[in-house]
């Protein structure tokens, strides 16, 4: 589908693909995902038209080798029509991720080579009961055995628990070192809980996970067992460049609908377009769209140049994109009026769909505080 490195005008021809995919297969779909609360089955179908899945993934394990760039445009474009969409594709990269970075080849060969046709589901399992923030806290234990490794413990607000293949686990090995282990649905001893009820992206199930003397093979331990933080920390840095491309893409879907809302309901004989208030509401909701795709973007090629600021400009991008989004979702429901408080209409939707971004991948108040320490340090280092 491309090559790992583009010019801008591949960029542009690889999101216009997209976008017509998104227009013609998933948008008609989002409202009844969320309706019906129901796992987008037809979107991963869609997925797989494209080859989206292994667009993350080296050639060396049957991927693409897609940069960050074109997976967060990928996000966009997806979240633009249908934040569960695009929230299930992201998730099936960051449970997959870390298994091709840092697994054995023959953990890689059981788990990513298959995935690469694009029907296998995963999730990530980092939140617990008590939190999800302290990495360290966390209580879920993996103990090495003669034959492999048993796994205790309860993580909380799993995305795509339910309906995943493969469960990627973050686990304590030691008092100060902790784990990554792959667990497969039918391993004895994982115990699924039920779908919780959300306020928004209702087609992506969530629930908790538990271990129950959960046993798994020796090879299913991701790299090395003692440092699954490092693992994981590194992986953040990406993954919240792609909660900013999904946020994004809510944004750029709420100003779409509210232009094209805005520009055929007539109020005292003219169209609201004309009306100096919406259309200030309209610049503004554009600046914040544009001014996030630029700094998402800087993110993006800090992330594949491996650059030191690559962490702080994620934790910028995240916290900018998400806020943004919810900003331009509810102008967006301002500006429809009425008509924006049903559900006939996407933008309330959008407007439910864009506050988890705020909240996953570590709050936006965790996002100033990661933000602040690299601003101290580097003037520290001055």
């Amino acid at each position: 589908m491309m090559d790992k490195m583009m010019d801008r005008e591949s960029y542009e021809t690889f999101r216009d693909g997209l976008r017509r995919l998104a227009g013609a297969r998933i948008e008609p779909n989002a409202a009844r995902f969320d309706s019906e609360a129901r796992f987008p089955e037809e979107s991963l179908h869609a997925f797989k038209e494209l080859g989206l899945v292994s667009l993350a993934f080296p050639e060396n394990d049957g991927g693409q080798g897609g940069d960050v760039l074109s997976q967060v445009i990928a996000l966009e474009e997806l979240g633009r029509v249908c934040a569960t969409s695009s929230l299930t594709l992201m998730v099936i990269w960051a449970g997959l991720v870390p298994i091709s970075k840092h697994g054995s080849q023959k953990l890689r060969d059981e788990v990513i080579r298959p995935a690469m046709s694009g029907d296998t589901v995963a999730s990530i399992c980092l939140t617990e009961p008590a939190g999800g923030s302290n990495l360290f806290g966390l209580k879920t234990k993996a103990e090495k055995q003669a034959d492999g490794w048993v796994l205790n413990g309860q993580k909380r607000y799993i995305t795509n628990a339910t309906r995943s293949d493969w469960y990627t686990v973050l686990a304590r090995t030691g008092e100060k070192t902790l784990g990554l282990f792959a667990v497969h649905k039918d391993d004895s001893g994982l115990v699924l809980g039920a779908r919780e009820k959300k306020m928004g992206i209702k087609g992506s199930p969530t629930a908790d996970v538990t271990f129950e003397n959960c046993r798994i093979p020796a090879h299913r331990a991701i790299g090395d067992p003692n440092q699954g933080h490092r693992y994981i920390t590194d992986s953040l840095t990406w993954t919240r460049a792609l909660i900013g491309g999904q946020a994004l893409g809510i944004a750029q879907g709420a100003l779409d609908q509210a232009v094209k809302y805005t520009s055929e309901r007539e109020q005292f004989g003219e169209t609201l377009s004309r009306f100096q208030m919406v259309r200030a509401k309209i610049a503004d909701m554009a600046t914040k769209v544009e001014a996030g795709r630029a700094l998402l973007y800087s993110a993006c090629a800090a992330i594949d140049n491996g650059s030191a600021d690559a962490r702080a400009l994620a934790s910028m991008a995240k916290l900018f994109c998400s806020d943004s989004a919810m900003e331009v979702t509810t102008e967006a429901v301002q500006l429809h009026g009425g008509s924006g408080y049903l559900a006939d209409f996407p933008v309330e939707r959008m407007m439910r769909d864009a506050k988890i971004t705020q909240i996953y991948e570590g709050v936006n108040e965790i996002q100033r505080l990661i933000i602040a320490k690299h601003v101290y340090d580097r003037a520290g280092a001055r």
